[in-house]
């Protein structure tokens, strides 16, 4: 009796034996068609994280004289992150400006036979308030000659006075280094110090010349008002003041020439990256630094052909950032391309097998701070 319930425990563990692998293998079967079934339902894919990159380039030919940020430095919008110098020699500006002075001094000698010719011709009209009113327009074109011949001055003294302050630093580090004598660097000093008041001085007089200006002007229109209707005498004096407003303009262009020129960031960001250093001589559109996004907005994901048709604008998606610890995000797709485009080459499988895709975007979740050209996966829901 004992043998035959041994025997019978024996055929019951033999069976169970058997059934255990089937009943695993149908969970796992069970496993893989629910996994079949999920993944026709999801997909994940590569993106890449997209932002703004602006080259901030030279608009003119000029010499770089200041880069006033870093590599890496974060910069806001508006700032100036490049100081552009559009003279590249002085002396040819210097020699322009001379040219200038000659033509308004050839000006000022023409004024005066003009002016007693203007008179003569009141005189022998015997009209007091012909003469007075020529007289005022004399005064007005004597007053803008000599604005125009103070600017000049003053152009050419700037110029000097950046000279002799090079000088004042080159001779203070040869006193340093017991090169020259201490009187040298004083004769120097001196030098700057003079051509300094100097500026300041025709600065006080350009105002003055300019109030002046002004005066002149509204005696002139007062004067007018009081007048019987004459005339105008500006035919008398048409020739000059064509070739003084032809003078003003050029003073003007080249006075123009003498500020610097700065390069602004249209946006915040970041300077990734320094091509050209002061001092260097740059051409016009050449690229001198660039500027990237700090805070990117889209992700571009490529969907692949058994996939396209599963996306949608405004579907949710989960971005994935494979950081220490793994960061997920849930976003949604704002725009779908319309056409499939090759994938950029950071997302292809094998960097030698060009991948084609079609293109959408996503926004990017402000809280995973995302770096511009960085790779994330993209998975539905």
């Amino acid at each position: 009796m004992k043998k035959k319930t041994y025997t019978g425990y024996q055929f019951g563990l033999f069976g169970l034996h058997h059934l255990l692998p089937a009943l695993v293998w149908l969970v796992v079967l069970a496993c893989v068609v629910g996994l079949f079934y999920q993944r026709s339902r999801r997909f994940e894919v590569l993106a890449i994280v997209q932002g703004q990159i602006h080259q901030i380039a030279a608009t003119c030919t000029g010499r770089l004289k200041n880069v006033p940020v870093g590599l890496f430095d974060e910069v806001k919008q508006g700032q100036t992150v490049a100081i552009l110098d559009t003279i590249l020699d002085n002396e040819n500006l210097q020699a322009e400006l001379a040219v200038a002075a000659a033509e308004i001094e050839h000006l000022m000698a023409q004024l005066i036979p003009t002016q007693e010719r203007l008179l003569a011709e009141a005189t022998n009209l015997r009209t007091n308030q012909i003469a007075d009113e020529r007289r005022f327009y004399v005064d007005i074109e004597n007053a803008r000659l000599q604005i125009l011949s103070l600017k000049v001055q003053l152009a050419t003294d700037k110029i000097t006075l950046e000279d002799l302050s090079v000088e004042v630093k080159i001779a203070e580090d040869l006193l340093k280094q017991e090169a020259i004598a201490p009187y040298e660097l004083q004769r120097v000093e001196v030098r700057h110090k003079t051509m300094a008041e100097k500026i300041r001085e025709n600065e006080d007089m350009l105002e003055q010349a300019e109030a002046d200006l002004k005066q002149a002007q509204h005696r002139r229109d007062e004067f007018a008002h009081r007048l019987p209707q004459h005339p105008s005498v500006d035919s008398a004096l048409d020739v000059i003041h064509k070739q003084l407003k032809v003078q003003e303009q050029r003073m003007e262009e080249l006075l123009a020439r003498r500020k610097p020129l700065n390069l602004t960031t249209p946006f915040d960001g970041m300077v990734s990256l320094i091509q050209r250093w002061p001092g260097e001589a740059v051409q016009a559109n050449e690229p001198i630094l660039t500027i990237t996004e700090l805070r990117p907005t889209d992700v571009v994901a490529y969907a692949k052909n058994e996939q396209i048709a599963q996306i949608r604008e405004g579907m949710v998606v989960e971005i994935v950032r494979n950081t220490e610890p793994v960061q997920i995000a849930r976003s949604q797709v704002i725009s779908v391309g319309p056409a499939v485009e090759q994938l950029p080459i950071q997302l292809w499988l094998n960097p030698n097998v060009p991948e084609w895709g079609r293109p959408f975007v996503i926004k990017a979740p402000p809280q995973m701070k995302l770096i511009v050209g960085e790779r994330v996966g993209i998975r539905t829901l």
